[in-house]
């Protein structure tokens, strides 16, 4: 009878370290160490150790490893580092041994010490277009300063109401003020873009255990805005509620400032644990601080909080934009219309056609920077919408020969940025930093530094400086892919508590964007919850094609895939 031999004779004790691949400043570096064992005086026979990665098409030979021998056995330490490349996402390392006295092109034994390489940072959105995604938008206008109409203006607004009720009370002194500042917000920025109203109740039992109080205080202030006519349009509107979540809590919790460091993170390990509602609820109530907590923070969640993202409106007269016309179809130069009021036309121009027509034209009348820069910024979003790619190469070729043109009329931090867009577009993202780096020296705007430094964070996960990142989102966002970008520096950091915060807040600003699921699986799969991992999977992929084809090669999950409930999961959409 042949004797039964182990699953690996020679290979058992390798090791590899980290023990999965991962991307780190666009290389993927690693360690394998271990050891054979002398078996008998003849065993094994001339042993050898190769090394290699390999896609089905594509192979990295490492080389054959260097062997110690010792009494016992044969030791071996080795560390590589290559560029990483996309179609390792999919590659195999793999360790061949092989012995004997004549060459063999097989190996006695094999052992796979790791398949596909960890990309988390490369989820870093920094405005690259995907399939079936929301194109995002790229580039910055130099505004004219009447009017920042490429930047929405948004605001959240607090409504109060009395214990475990959903009667609106306007007369009430901090629901009057906020209205207040609603009606200046609205006067200010008059072009709504969106209205969100989320009704939260909070944990004490005078709010009750049902979920309709939370939706009775959305609908109430709902009806009130309207009926007093503060909003004209309710079909921009979305009213919800939140019930049983400790997010609200959670973001009231970071700003408290009366509990010590290691308090707080008390309160998160409890709060993040993937526990339900009560179990949570139930180990808060047995913190010595929580009677304190709870008695400053639950007061603030019996409300309706009202999230508007607006525009300010402002544009050219009835007469002056039939001089505009005119002069668009004409050469333009006895049109009447300064240069101001070109510029303010293409700023308020909703269609990517007409601001092209403006910006050409006024190229050909005006000496400034602004029409360079502006009409740069037209043909990167172009480029955006093109599926063909050597048009969308072209586009931005060409909007970076016109920020040249700029440049050399005017230093702008707003050029600057363009051409960091450009060639963080064009996967240049050292020189790309380096430009977004000068851009923020040339101004203090807050709206402009918002932008310009979300994009350096995003590219500073990318480059591997993970604590760095989490201090350039110091803004307040309302875009999820900002939300998305600002947990994904603090995951990559390893503080599972904000980077759990904050792709909750990508949820919530958009639920079918997906990445804020995503980002939550990664959370739960670094903490061992598989349970919790497979529901945000599940969202995850549900709403973005994109996420369900990383999900089945990313090695984060790749201890989930040996469940069937993985891919139960992924069956469910087909």
């Amino acid at each position: 009878m042949a004797k039964l031999m182990p699953e690996y004779e020679y290979l058992k004790e390798t090791k590899l370290l980290p023990t999965k691949l991962q991307y780190h400043r666009d290389s993927v570096k690693f360690e394998v160490s271990g050891e054979i064992p002398v078996l008998s005086v003849l065993l094994p026979r001339n042993p050898k150790l190769k090394l290699v990665f390999k896609h089905s098409d594509k192979i990295i030979d490492l080389g054959w490893l260097e062997l110690n021998k010792g009494v016992s056995s044969y030791t071996y330490k080795s560390s590589y580092s290559f560029v990483y490349k996309p179609w390792m996402d999919t590659a195999i390392l793999e360790l061949q041994f092989f012995q004997g006295k004549k060459e063999s092109d097989l190996p006695y034994e094999v052992k796979i010490l790791a398949r596909g390489v960890i990309t988390s940072p490369l989820l870093a959105k920094v405005g690259k277009a995907q399939a079936n995604e929301p194109i995002p938008a790229v580039g910055m206008y130099i505004p004219t300063g009447l009017l920042d109409v490429d930047l929405m203006q948004s605001k959240s607004f607090s409504f109060y109401f009395s214990p475990g009720e959903s009667e609106f009370s306007p007369s009430l002194k901090s629901n009057r003020e906020e209205i207040e500042a609603l009606q200046r917000f609205l006067i200010a920025n008059p072009s709504i873009e969106s209205f969100k109203i989320t009704g939260i109740q909070s944990p004490e039992r005078e709010e009750g255990r049902d979920s309709r109080l939370g939706n009775d205080r959305a609908q109430a202030l709902s009806q009130y805005l309207l009926a007093n006519k503060i909003i004209l349009d309710s079909s921009r509107m979305d009213v919800t509620s939140r019930w049983n979540d400790w997010f609200d809590f959670r973001l009231l919790l970071r700003e408290y400032t009366d509990l010590s460091t290691s308090q707080r993170d008390t309160y998160y390990d409890i709060l993040l644990n993937g526990d339900p509602y009560e179990s949570q609820r139930e180990a808060l109530s047995r913190l010595a601080s929580f009677p304190k907590v709870s008695r400053a923070l639950y007061p603030r969640l019996r409300v309706a909080k009202l999230e508007v993202s607006a525009r300010p409106v402002q544009g050219l007269n009835a007469q002056e934009s039939q001089r505009l016309q005119k002069a668009l179809a004409g050469d333009g130069l006895n049109s009447e219309l300064s240069m101001l009021d070109w510029a303010l036309a293409g700023e308020t121009s909703p269609r990517l056609e007409d601001k092209d027509k403006i910006y050409i034209k006024m190229t050909e009348l005006f000496r400034t920077a602004l029409p360079y820069n502006n009409l740069a910024v037209v043909k990167m979003r172009q480029a955006q919408r093109s599926l063909i790619v050597t048009e969308r190469d072209s586009l931005l070729l060409r909007a970076e020969v016109l920020l040249r043109q700029a440049e050399r009329i005017e230093a702008s931090p707003y050029i600057l940025h363009n051409l960091g867009q450009i060639l963080v577009l064009k996967g240049e993202y050292w020189e790309a930093y380096k430009k977004l780096s000068d851009a923020t020296t040339l101004t203090r705007r807050e709206d402009f530094l918002k932008i310009n430094e979300s994009l350096r964070g995003a590219l500073d996960i990318i480059r591997g400086d993970y604590k760095l990142a989490t201090l350039r989102f110091d803004y307040e966002y309302s875009e999820p892919k900002d939300f998305f970008n600002k947990g994904l520096a603090y995951y990559m950091a390893k503080d599972y508590a904000n980077a759990t915060l904050f792709f909750e807040e990508s949820v919530f600003a958009r639920r079918d964007y997906g990445y804020g699921f995503y980002g939550l699986a990664m959370v739960a799969a670094a903490s061992n919850q598989k349970e919790v991992a497979l529901i945000h999977l599940t969202k995850a992929i549900d709403s973005n094609e994109v996420l369900y084809q990383k999900a089945l090669v990313d090695p984060i999950f790749e201890e989930l895939r040996s469940s069937q409930e993985f891919f139960e999961i992924f069956r469910k959409g087909e």
